[in-house]
């Protein structure tokens, strides 16, 4: 039980000491990676998947639309 109660104390402050991370697509890509995981059995390797993908697309979403925009020269 100590065991237990040490790990949930280390594994605490180890998240509240990190900082911000950015979750971009990701939060969203691990419910559905957890949810399409969990019917075939492997519900932690498709959130993990999940939430991979799900970063990277909201990443090149992001890009795409970056750039789209002109960049800024300087001119006047």
């Amino acid at each position: 039980m100590k065991w237990i109660i040490a790990s949930v104390c280390v594994a605490t402050i180890a998240l509240a000491s990190c900082g911000a991370a950015q979750a971009k697509g990701c939060i969203k890509g691990a419910v559905v990676g957890g949810a399409a995981g969990h019917m075939a059995g492997h519900g932690k390797l498709g959130a993990a998947a999940g939430c991979v993908i799900g970063h990277h697309e909201a990443n090149r979403a992001e890009a795409n639309k970056n750039s789209g925009q002109q960049p800024s020269g300087g001119q006047k």
